[in-house]
């Protein structure tokens, strides 16, 4: 895995994974975040498919969420850790509720990032406010 735009797919997948439960709301977020955020702008939409069953295979492996992790970090640039943090709340945030497993990944994906508590503190919070229903 060499490109930035793969690695934030993964973070997607692995966030929606975490429950063992893929929702239809999650699939959904993450073909919406791959088709509008400026970051995948120049992002092959035909390769997501292929991306995301890649990191499933991966997560089946022996110490696959490490692995994963792992992949990630490696590979996402300093500048857009804090987008991958914040596509991965939004995905978490996608059926309206985050399972524990979820949050769990979330505070795992934070600190293996270095997102400091307060710019955390504010994707959150950003993360809130679009998922929001009354």
């Amino acid at each position: 895995m060499s490109e930035h735009h793969t690695a934030l797919v993964y973070t997607m997948v692995l966030v929606s994974a975490a429950d063992r439960n893929m929702t239809d709301s999650e699939l959904h977020t993450i073909g919406e975040i791959v088709s509008h955020l400026p970051v995948f702008a120049d992002y092959d939409r035909e390769r997501l498919t292929k991306d995301a069953l890649a990191c499933a295979e991966l997560l089946s492996e022996d110490n696959g969420l490490e692995k994963v992790l792992d992949k990630i970090v490696a590979t996402v640039p300093e500048k857009l850790k804090e987008t991958a943090y914040a596509v991965a709340l939004d995905v978490a945030a996608a059926d309206g509720a985050a399972s524990q497993e979820e949050l769990r990944l979330l505070e795992m994906l934070r600190y293996r990032l270095a997102v400091g508590r307060l710019p955390a503190a504010a994707i959150e919070r950003g993360a809130r406010a679009r998922y929001m229903r009354l």
